[in-house]
């Protein structure tokens, strides 16, 4: 009888102090630690967004400066100086798209070479036209800025095209890719845009794994 009373209550102790440790232990839904994990939810999701985000407009950018103009047979270019402001500030990346010169309005923003043959290159806007008898066409050019027009016409050889579309402050990083720096510029985003995109993939799959972990020690605690 002595051995039986003391292996139920070595039993009854051994209960109580498992209970005990069970219940000092913090629950898992509690709403303090519901709170916790909601607010790590919603910053790792906030993160998630904002990197998302981020991605999307390199991406966009990447299809304006690349992809678009090569598609459409058009020339992104960078305006250098004043003399389209407002509209046109330095900085500013114009994509030049050919057109025919009997298309060319008054109101187009032109670009063209400032001599016949060379490669320098100026964007002022269509003031006013002339054809002559033979049927070719002229154009009188100013930028928005300058207070004269510019002093010589411009004749069809020098027409590269109208603007097409712009993208404001954009510029530099266009000069950068297709100036001489381009050799090592490309290759580095390049590395970037891949380096970007593995991070995203790892991040994801150590996320997914600690989800895993998790819901595994919650059916072992259960």
């Amino acid at each position: 009888m002595t051995i039986s009373l003391g292996g139920r209550a070595a039993h009854s102790a051994a209960h109580a102090a498992a209970s005990a440790t069970h219940d000092s232990a913090p629950d898992a839904t509690t709403p303090a630690v519901q709170a916790g994990k909601k607010q790590r939810g919603i910053l790792h999701y906030i993160g998630v967004g904002l990197s998302a985000g981020a991605f999307a407009v390199v991406i966009a950018l990447a299809a304006m400066l690349i992809v678009v103009p090569w598609i459409a047979g058009a020339t992104p270019m960078t305006i250098l100086t004043s003399s389209m402001e407002p509209h046109l500030p330095p900085g500013t990346l114009i994509v030049v798209k050919p057109k025919p010169i009997n298309d060319i309005r008054i109101g187009d923003v032109m670009t063209y070479q400032i001599e016949s043959g060379k490669p320098a290159v100026v964007s002022h806007r269509v003031i006013s036209e002339s054809t002559s008898t033979d049927g070719s066409r002229t154009f009188i050019t100013k930028g928005d800025n300058n207070a004269v027009a510019d002093a010589n016409p411009v004749v069809a050889g020098q027409v590269k095209g109208t603007v097409w579309y712009s993208i404001p402050l954009v510029g530099y990083v266009n000069t950068a890719i297709n100036g001489p720096d381009r050799a090592w510029i490309v290759p580095i985003m390049s590395v970037g845009l891949f380096g970007y995109a593995g991070s995203m993939v790892i991040a994801g799959l150590v996320d997914a794994r600690k989800k895993r972990r998790a819901a595994a020690v919650e059916r072992i605690t259960d």
